[in-house]
This record gives structure tokens, sequence and C-alpha cells, in this order.
């Protein structure tokens, strides 16, 4: 199949949307569930028809594109910390490539989860805590591990820890398809003005 910039784009948004909410976790003890349901829902699509449909509805990842275009513009709205968090999320991804027995434990405890799903919202507690627990059984234990910054009180509280891991295991995620669509480094760096143009174009779309 062959990818476009906008597939890339909408990869690479997923990655942002995941730190993004991981920050807002981290800092402010909650998540807009908007911009959340997008990372979990994702995390249980094998199968899907497009790139798009890995996160949803058309526009699921504008919170995401929208930090993707301020990191690539350099303007005042950049910030190091979520470059931090996606630049180890982009990380992490290619060391769990090479270590298949991990990467199959991780689809079978999605797999184990996914009977929750016929009668359970995807933001339920208990769902995000057992998506937790994969990444904890496995993402965690990997270099380099993923530091988050934020309010104490907020870092210790368990049902926001596992916010932030579901949310970490969702950003592995998106940095798999963003490589499978042929996103890398040197996209980034050279293809910087197709990325935004394409930003654009899906902004655009997601406020009609």
């Amino acid at each position: 199949m062959a990818y476009t910039d906008r597939d890339r784009l909408i990869a690479l948004g997923g990655i942002y949307q995941a730190a993004r909410c991981v920050r807002q976790a981290a800092r402010q003890g909650n998540v807009d569930e908007g911009e959340m349901t997008p990372c979990i829902y994702s995390l249980f699509q094998k199968d899907a028809a497009s790139v798009p449909d890995v996160f949803g509805a058309p526009g699921a990842v504008a919170a995401g594109v929208r930090e993707l275009t301020g990191q690539l513009s350099g303007g005042p709205d950049r910030e190091l910390e979520l470059t931090r968090y996606v630049v180890s999320l982009l990380k992490l991804e290619r060391v769990l490539e090479l270590r298949k027995a991990m990467v199959e434990m991780i689809a079978e405890g999605i797999e184990e989860i996914r009977p929750l799903l016929a009668g359970t919202p995807l933001m339920d507690p208990e769902l995000i805590k057992r998506l937790a627990d994969v990444y904890a059984r496995t993402v965690s234990h990997l270099q380099p591990r993923i530091m988050v910054s934020g309010e104490p009180e907020y870092l210790k509280d368990n049902q926001n820890q596992h916010r932030i891991r579901a949310l970490l295991l969702a950003g592995i995620r998106a940095a798999w398809l963003w490589r499978q669509v042929g996103g890398s480094r040197w996209r980034i760096l050279f293809g910087r003005t197709r990325l935004l143009d394409a930003a654009r174009e899906y902004l655009r779309a997601a406020q009609h």
C-alpha cells in the first residue's frame, strides 16, 4: 500500500496527542477525555481499513496535530517537554521492534482486555488499569525509560498513574504506525513543509 503525507501526519499526530495527554495527567491531574479516547481506541485496532480509521472519527487527533504544528513551525507554542516524550516514544518503539517476545506479550495482553469493550466504555477506570498493567509488565522494563515530569500529588495518584501508562502504550502504538507508513527522522527534518501542509489541511477538515 502506498502511504501519503496525510497518513504520516496522522500517525505522528497520534504520538503527539498521547504525549499531550500524558502531560495533562502529570501536570493537571486529569485528561481531556475527547483527546484521550482516540489514543486508547487505537490500541484495539488490528485491521483498520485506513490510517485515519486507527484513531476513529475524522479529526480524532486534531489536538496532537496542533501540537505537532507548533513544534514544526518553531513558534512560541513549541514545548521541549512534549518533544522529549515524543522522541522517547519513538526510541522505545525501535527497541521494542527487536523484542518479538515482548511484542507478543503486549498483543496478548490487549486481546485479553478486548472482551471488556462489549459492555465497558473506553475510559472505564478498570479498562485503563488493565492497559496500564500491560505497559508495566512490558515496555516499562525497556531503556530508555520515559521519565514523566509533573506535580508529585498527581504522579502518586494511582488512577492517574494508570492513565499515564495506558497513554504511553498508546504512544508506542502510534510510533509503530508512524514507522509502518514510512515515517522517519529524515521525513521530519527534510519533509517539514509537506507535513505542515498536510497538518493545515487536516485541521481545516476537522473544523467542518
